[in-house]
């Protein structure tokens, strides 16, 4: 018993030690701090409006309708460029769309070296190809999707890439 009486009352001692050295890094770490930041105290107007401008906002959101007139500094309105119109030629659209197919025959494409498979087709016009390359078309040999999946192409250059390919195709 005698043993355990020792060790409480050296845990004891270790503990109150403890205990008093935290309340002194207390007491000395609110005089420093009064000291420090003297002027900012949590009621002082100084230290209120230095938050509050730390708590503003840092942009602004605004509606449709909103009179910006006298707000901030105003850019020029950005005018759009015109779009560049680049009409591609129809080898040049060959070279870029058509080739994926009619250069390997893909989905019963005809290629354009095969005479004998754009016989069929030509005889059918020109006009008719040329839909069939706008519009697309699927047939017992395959299937070729509207302007040949690029969308973005407009009519007369699928034209001139019809007109290309049957060119090329009867060997002129």
């Amino acid at each position: 018993m005698r043993r355990d009486q020792k060790f409480f009352d050296m845990y004891s001692l270790v503990i109150g030690v403890l205990a008093a050295i935290g309340l002194a890094f207390f007491v000395l770490s609110m005089r420093v701090s009064d000291r420090t930041q003297g002027a900012f105290t949590s009621n002082s107007e100084e230290y209120l409006a230095t938050v509050s401008k730390r708590l503003e906002p840092f942009g602004q959101v605004n509606m449709p309708g909103d009179d910006l007139s006298g707000e901030g500094p105003q850019s020029p309105e950005a005018t759009m460029p015109a779009p560049v119109a680049a009409t591609l030629t129809g080898p040049q659209v060959y070279n870029e769309a058509c080739i994926a197919c009619h250069g390997s025959g893909i989905g019963g494409a005809p290629m354009i070296t095969d005479s004998e498979a754009w016989e069929e087709r030509i005889a059918q016009g020109a006009d008719t190809l040329r839909q069939h390359a706008v519009d697309g078309y699927t047939g017992s040999s395959g299937y070729m999707p509207p302007k040949g999946g690029r969308l973005d192409l407009s009519d007369d250059e699928i034209y001139g890439a019809v007109d290309y390919m049957v060119s090329e195709a009867q060997g002129n």
